[in-house]
């Protein structure tokens, strides 16, 4: 959940929520001056103009609409919800920003049943402080800290506090396809004071400021940007740790990878047409690749995917038909196409070029 309670630099109005029949919860210390959000791209839901009694069920509805199926409580000893949620989407990244009052959340496996979304979300806090906890772990996050979780197995998020926090929400095919074991590295903390994690703070305080400036044709790469330091910053965790690749591994995976982009317009491209090209034996080529995240045949659609993601994405293509694009990128079924880009997206190539 997502935030910048500390000057961000951003100028504007000052937004209160009211919580005069909340005094005492320092809420009113985390809402921070903001622009106004009433741009197309972003979206703004609040609690401020609801009654009391029907905050918290309002609350949760934002909550739900805007990430996954969650149950939400405030605090022993309080009443309601207080809280504000503005939303914004790039490309297939979904970033937003949350500010409430104290509350227990939770991803509970009735909850799972009924609505199987495939997402992880990373929250990054912001002001106040937040425990994410998840496959037996616990992450306590102080600003600037940040934590992986997902939707497919139960949560737990905990606030004692008023608090802000940015989250960022991705479909759950993007991350594994590009980390191994993620369920070993949900819930632990990686910390906003070095490394990853402090450019990803600063690098979403910034496209939160700027997000709706950003040109159509460079949404795509700022989305991959965040995606890669996101990446960077589990990839140091401890259980994210692997055996070295020796000097010759590293070098055969370094001629796969260079063999595929430069081919993968092909149609033809395979894992046979590969090995003979590169003059490798199916199985060296295999031996060579084993230790990524995902299978060659795997990987190579996903690098398909986000090519023709970018050029759906790019105005200069707008006069380009979604089926030619898929085509012209290896693909040979517009059905089959589809399917796959909203496994990896999160959403249908029509429904990214309409937003």
């Amino acid at each position: 959940m997502l935030g910048g309670a500390t000057d961000s630099g951003l100028s504007g109005r000052r937004t209160v929520l009211d919580c005069s029949h909340q005094r005492g919860s320092g809420f009113e210390h985390v809402v921070a001056d903001r622009a106004a959000y009433d741009e197309s791209m972003q979206r703004q839901l609040s609690t401020v103009d609801v009654a009391p009694r029907q905050r918290l069920a309002y609350w949760t509805d934002m909550v739900c609409d805007t990430y996954v199926q969650l149950e939400c409580e405030p605090n022993a000893g309080a009443v309601c919800i207080e809280g504000r949620i503005v939303a914004s989407e790039l490309a297939a990244l979904r970033l937003s920003e949350v500010t409430s009052t104290a509350q227990l959340v939770r991803r509970t496996p009735a909850k799972i049943a009924r609505a199987s979304e495939d997402y992880f979300l990373v929250s990054i806090q912001t002001a106040g402080h937040g425990r994410v906890m998840q496959d037996g772990r616990e992450a306590r996050l102080g600003p600037g800290d940040f934590a992986l979780y997902d939707s497919t197995r139960p949560y737990t998020l905990s606030f004692d506090e008023a608090f802000q926090q940015y989250v960022l929400m991705l479909p759950g095919r993007t991350l594994r396809t590009a980390l191994h074991d993620t369920d070993r590295l949900t819930a632990s903390v990686v910390s906003g004071e070095r490394g990853a994690g402090h450019l990803m703070i600063n690098m979403i305080r910034t496209l939160a400021a700027d997000i709706d400036t950003l040109a159509p044709e460079s949404a795509v790469a700022v989305a991959d940007s965040v995606t890669q330091i996101l990446i960077a910053g589990l990839s140091a965790l401890p259980a994210a740790r692997r055996q070295p690749v020796s000097r010759l591994g590293s070098y055969h995976r370094e001629r796969i990878k260079a063999c595929v982009k430069a081919r993968l317009r092909d149609p033809g491209l395979t894992v046979t047409a590969i090995a003979a090209e590169l003059q490798m034996s199916p199985s060296t080529l295999h031996r060579a690749w084993a230790g990524e995240a995902c299978s060659l045949a795997d990987w190579i659609w996903a690098q398909r995917l986000d090519a023709a993601r970018r050029e759906l994405c790019d105005p200069a293509s707008a006069a380009h038909s979604v089926s030619e694009v898929a085509f012209s990128w290896g693909f040979n079924d517009a059905a089959h196409f589809s399917r796959a880009f909203r496994a990896r997206f999160g959403c249908s190539p029509r429904e990214l070029r309409a937003k």
